[in-house]
């Protein structure tokens, strides 16, 4: 049995941080496959005004991050502040350890309304017991496109929700997660991003066809950007603005190369961003290591309230305060290639970073990655297995080298990597080999180590039962269903 990290976030109710009718409401909106730097409030090229000025009234967060670069097992991180492999919920598209506990437990003997609108990817409902409000179901093919000039998050249910809550002076807590900017890229306008105008991310193949899904998945980032707005705009319609705690993160990277499925800061580094108006000072910024399992704990240290099992998560609510500027010496990422779509057989990626370094260890370097990223790139090159990616399939046929040495790696991967982060923060540059900076590879790699242990992670081993957890995911899920259906 794995020796947990305690959180020590055990409040009686009477020394509560706020009395019952002051207790804060929560608010936290998640975007879908958004890399952090190709927003506007990061200085990239996707415009986002309610963002912007959202980060005008309150806090910015540099250095926040996720547990894995993938959305079920983020999503379960987030929900239960627990590490998915210490949850159970790291293969994607599986479920935490029935008996685990999420925010839901935690808030709801605090007087709680707990709800989530949009995307769950979450399982299973015993652990994650939220008042699911309806009307979210979009897919992601072009025959499902929600109306012109709305907003997925447009939903009478959030209303109403926050309505209701106000009505009966109940504290709420409610997840708004979008399906934005997943691909396919078929909302927003994009014809305000002209393809030929657009500067690439270095880490990005310059083609046409990258160029042109690049512009579509930046108006999609801006789309999401509306559905902030809206969100904010239920907020000042009940008067509860002020009461509130609204936290709004980008999630893992994008979907195009060397974002989500990885362990780079593209992969695993969230934009967050911070409003609570008295309580956040307004324009602030911080460079505290933060992570999504963080925000369970934060959330019931500010209303006051007790946590009702332990979790990995650690309180940033001193960071949002001001009380504090350092938070935690490292964030700690894994990915788990079983159940992505397109993989073909195991492997897995472990990662820690610091302020200034991010150390990355490929369990299986002998193998190629198989997902659907690199479809048409192993065992052979093959233009019409690749996507819109084709064009760099039919360069490397072709004989340009530039696209060979793209492909390769994005295929195959070291067994160790080492990038400065505030240098090189698209991670092109692998120092793994410099000896001056031996030391901080010896320190990253025991870290890593010591997280892995802390987690019950056997590397390897674990991969492999990861992927038989996913084979039997869909036999488990309609035997917890059951069994739920019978208490």
């Amino acid at each position: 049995m794995r020796a947990l990290i305690p959180c020590l976030l055990y409040f009686s109710f009477s020394c509560c941080v706020f009395g019952q009718s002051d207790k804060p409401n929560f608010l936290f909106v998640l975007a879908d496959d958004c890399t952090y730097l190709d927003l506007e409030v990061y200085g990239g090229q996707a415009k986002t005004p309610n963002l912007n000025k959202l980060a005008s009234e309150g806090m910015t967060f540099n250095r926040c991050y996720e547990a894995a670069s993938m959305c079920s097992p983020t999503r379960h991180n987030l929900y239960t502040g627990i590490y998915p492999i210490h949850s159970g919920s790291y293969p994607n598209h599986t479920f935490a350890n029935p008996g685990a506990k999420s925010i839901v437990h935690h808030l709801k003997t605090a007087g709680y309304r707990v709800a989530l609108l949009g995307k769950t990817h979450i399982e299973p409902k015993s652990v994650f017991p939220f008042e699911y409000l309806e009307g979210m179901e979009y897919g992601y093919d072009d025959n499902q496109k929600t109306p012109e000039g709305s907003a997925v998050i447009r939903n009478p249910n959030l209303k109403r929700f926050i309505e209701e809550c106000t009505e009966s002076g109940t504290p709420f807590c409610v997840f708004a997660a979008s399906y934005d900017p997943h691909g396919p890229y078929t909302r927003g306008d994009s014809s305000v991003y002209k393809p030929s105008e657009l500067s690439l991310p270095p880490n990005i193949f310059d083609t046409p066809n990258h160029r042109e899904n690049y512009s579509k998945y930046l108006a999609e980032c801006t789309f999401f950007d509306s559905q902030v707005g809206e969100c904010l705009s239920y907020l000042r319609e009940f008067e509860v603005e002020n009461s509130t705690l609204v936290l709004v993160a980008t999630e893992q990277g994008s979907s195009f190369p060397f974002g989500k499925w990885n362990n780079y800061e593209t992969s695993v580094h969230s934009g967050l961003i911070a409003r609570w108006p008295g309580k956040v000072a307004a324009g602030s910024q911080s460079d505290a290591i933060v992570e999504y399992g963080d925000v369970v704990p934060t959330f019931v240290e500010a209303a006051g309230a007790r946590l009702v099992s332990e979790i990995d998560g650690k309180s940033f609510l001193d960071i949002l305060t001001g009380k504090a500027t350092n938070h935690k010496t490292y964030a700690y990422a894994s990915q788990t290639f079983s159940g992505v779509n397109g993989n073909k057989e195991p492997y897995g990626m472990r990662t820690i970073v610091n302020r200034n370094y991010r150390y990355i260890r490929n369990l299986k370097p002998s193998v190629p990655i198989t997902y659907s990223q690199t479809g048409g790139f192993t065992p052979k090159l093959k233009p019409e297995s690749a996507g819109w990616r084709g064009e760099i399939v039919r360069m490397a046929q072709s004989g340009d080298q530039s696209a060979k040495d793209y492909i390769n790696k994005m295929v195959y991967r070291p067994a160790e990597e080492l990038y400065d982060i505030n240098a090189d923060p698209f991670c092109l540059d692998n120092l793994i080999d410099r000896e001056e900076l031996s030391g901080v590879k010896n320190e990253l790699s025991l870290g890593l180590d010591r997280w892995m242990g802390d987690q019950g992670d056997l590397g390897w081993e674990t991969e492999l039962n990861g992927s038989e957890r996913t084979k039997k995911t869909s036999k488990l899920w309609r035997e917890i269903r059951e069994a739920e259906a019978l208490k």
